[in-house]
């Protein structure tokens, strides 16, 4: 054997030492992406996207099961529409590409590459919609967008990502009031029950919410490193964009009226969460319900008899149900399988030598707690299966257990500092929800506030920064 084959799998960097540099290792040595010649600009290879095909598939299910239509709008969008509302544009112009020739002929307007969908899709609403008979729209689109950021990182902020984004009009408020938290329960849903990632929901502040919004909510989740993730967001945009964009419909009364509207979206950056949440310093550790392969049958002792055909056959068995792969690769010892199998974070390892055979069973090794057992054969279907739903209850118990634990409570500022400082996370507390504090709290701490949470607690009457009179608990950290 060459010495290729001799070495275990490269080294990743360990989280501890340095965790950015850990990120990168291991979504390079995953075969995840790869760097493309624009900055900012990711090519995501085949076990990459298929992690984004699992989490897509998840919830295009549950948006056309809640009465949601997949459509598709222009990539460009002209200048024009941009300057309809004056908040939107103003929130997007730092990051806005720009086309300007068509050919050699320079374009008599400008066309922007969407950064989001709203303006062209509101113009294309306000052709469509007629009558109150036509509402709802339930619309959703499955897209990129472009925002040209200064600093990238793969998944987590790129130049270009891939994103679902779901633009809906109603009659009433309280109908996209509605609309806009069942699709925040929907976002919530897939994070924890497919991603295994634990999030807390609530509210944006003014300041941080969506350029254009009455109201935006959102998800966030805690990485391993204590800094927050904002992992999805909703809109609730009242009548801002259809005003500006004059979508009218004759209401019951036969008068015209602007509808309400909501927006929704998560990214590609999900990939990213699920990364920094779940993963280790053998690198990716991937929930079952959204991993690529689910259980990697590797044959020991391949070249005696037998052993390949039992393989196949256990393969071919499994496949049936779950995501399986084959390992028949003969320039490769086992050990050097295991460490790459571990590396790309599959769930469950299915281990089969002839002694295994002659016993008529195989060994599994889960990738969660590195745990080895032994099963009979005749039972391996049924055993993998139980592990897999296991494997994931195991990682989101892990995760609000990490969450939990960098989870704090603080009276001022100086404890917010001393944190932040000391060991990241979470930080809770009273707040007064005014613009002011905010930016003082950021420039004093670089903390954000990640959201008001709608589950609250009663932590005191004043604000922990200012003094001022509180009445909500808000969620405090340094995030990506």
């Amino acid at each position: 054997m060459g010495k290729k084959n001799k070495q275990f799998v490269e080294e990743i960097t360990p989280m501890e030492v340095d965790f950015a540099q850990w990120y990168t290792d291991v979504i390079l040595k995953t075969d995840l992406v790869d760097y493309s010649p624009v900055k900012g600009f990711m090519a995501i290879k085949p076990y990459g996207y298929a992690i984004w095909e699992n989490i897509q598939q998840y919830m295009d299910k549950r948006f056309k099961e809640t009465g949601h239509k997949n459509c598709y709008f222009p990539l460009l969008i002209p200048e024009s529409l941009l300057q309809k509302e004056a908040e939107h544009v103003e929130g997007f112009a730092p990051e806005v590409a720009w086309v300007t020739h068509g050919g050699k002929e320079e374009l008599a307007e400008r066309l922007c590459v969407r950064p989001t969908s709203e303006t062209i899709i509101c113009e294309m609403y306000s052709k469509w919609l007629k009558s109150y008979r036509d509402l709802p729209f339930l619309y959703n689109q499955w897209c990129s967008v472009v925002r040209w950021e200064k600093s990238t990182r793969p998944f987590l902020r790129t130049s270009e990502f891939l994103w679902q984004e779901g633009h809906t009009l109603h009659e009433t408020y309280e109908e996209a009031q509605e609309e806009t938290l069942r699709m925040l329960d929907i976002y919530k849903e897939t994070a924890e029950e497919v991603l295994a990632m634990p999030v807390v929901t609530g509210q944006k502040s003014e300041k941080e919410k969506f350029a254009g919004a009455y109201a935006t909510y959102t998800m966030e989740a805690l990485m391993h490193d204590g800094k927050a993730l904002q992992a999805g967001t909703s809109h609730n945009l009242g009548k801002h964009f259809t005003e500006a964009f004059d979508i009218a419909y004759s209401d019951r009364d036969g008068e015209l009226k602007n509808p309400y509207h909501t927006s929704w979206g998560v990214s590609t950056r999900l990939i990213g969460g699920l990364i920094m949440v779940h993963g280790d310093n053998r690198g990716l550790v991937l929930p079952p319900r959204v991993a690529p392969t689910q259980a990697v049958i590797v044959p020991i002792a391949s070249h005696k008899e037998g052993v390949l055909d039992k393989a196949m056959e256990i393969f071919s068995d499994l496949k049936q149900e779950i995501r399986m792969e084959l390992d028949d690769r003969e320039n490769y010892s086992p050990g050097w399988k295991f460490n790459e199998w571990e590396m790309k974070g599959v769930p469950v390892r299915i281990e089969i030598g002839p002694k295994d055979i002659e016993k008529g069973q195989a060994v599994l090794c889960r990738r969660d707690t590195l745990e080895k057992e032994v099963v009979q054969l005749d039972n391996l279907k049924e055993r993998v299966q139980l592990l897999l739903d296991d494997i994931h209850n195991n990682l989101l118990y892990s995760a609000k257990t990490m969450r939990d634990e960098k989870t704090y409570y603080v009276k001022n500022l100086e404890e917010m500092k001393e944190l932040m400082s000391t060991k990241p996370g979470f930080v809770k507390a009273m707040w007064c929800e005014e613009r002011s504090c905010e930016e003082n709290i950021k420039e004093d701490t670089g903390v954000t506030v990640r959201c008001i949470p709608f589950e609250q607690e009663h932590l005191g009457e004043t604000c922990a920064f200012c003094g001022k009179p509180a009445e909500k608990v808000a969620y405090f950290a340094k995030a990506y």
